[in-house]
């Protein structure tokens, strides 16, 4: 499992690297970027599937920590692919809009031109659309990053129960011997107890005797 550990990390901060290529890229290399970005972390998100399989596997004593080291890559790798997604719905919104006044510089009207009207509504419901989908899109990394944080807070929580259970079964020992030590002593009460009691039924029946 470490090595295949060790190489899925590697590969997460090669990733992290060519995310800064994304920015910097011409309009005719991005798509390119993108999909071996993609293809990156694919192959991560394929390897942290066999890394939770082993995790799984590990002794009791080691599978904890594994499993807190699979989750940490896991929400590294779905922050970069929302990163991803992000920065291609940034550039299809820009793409569109270039590609929509690049269509209108390009027209041209004459006097008796029948279609001299330029369809402003239709352009402005479209624009509409796109900062509505834009911000389904915020929302949406909006949603992703508090369940990403949430999972994190989980981990924090499970880290401290696990302590919790740690100290208990340290006291589980301590805590069977005492309850050893009361069992005994009831067992003993209860002799004692019919004991008295079968002492004081004589002491009454030599007393009746002796009255009588």
């Amino acid at each position: 499992m470490e090595g295949l550990y060790h190489q899925t990390n590697k590969q997460v901060h090669e990733v992290q690297s060519h995310m800064g290529r994304l920015e910097t890229s011409d309009k005719q290399s991005v798509h390119l970027v993108e999909n071996e970005i993609q293809a990156r972390i694919d192959n991560i998100f394929s390897n942290l599937e066999r890394l939770e399989i082993l995790s799984s596997k590990e002794p009791p004593s080691k599978r904890q920590n594994a499993k807190l080291r699979v989750d940490q890559l896991k929400y590294d790798v779905q922050h970069l692919q929302t990163a991803l997604r992000n920065f291609q719905h940034r550039r299809y919104v820009r793409e569109q809009q270039e590609r929509q006044r690049e269509e209108l510089l390009a027209r041209t009207f004459t006097t008796n031109d029948s279609d001299t009207t330029i369809p402003i509504d239709e352009t402005l419901q479209f624009n509409e659309s796109l900062q509505n989908a834009h911000r389904g899109m915020d929302d949406l990394i909006g949603s992703g990053t508090n369940i990403l944080q949430g999972l994190r807070d989980q981990r924090v929580t499970l880290k401290g129960t696990h302590k919790k259970i740690l100290d208990v079964a340290n006291m589980l020992g301590l805590s069977n011997t005492v309850m050893r030590l009361i069992e005994k002593r009831a067992f003993q009460d209860k002799y004692f107890m019919i004991g008295g009691m079968i002492l004081t039924c004589v002491i009454m029946f030599l007393v009746v005797q002796y009255l009588t």
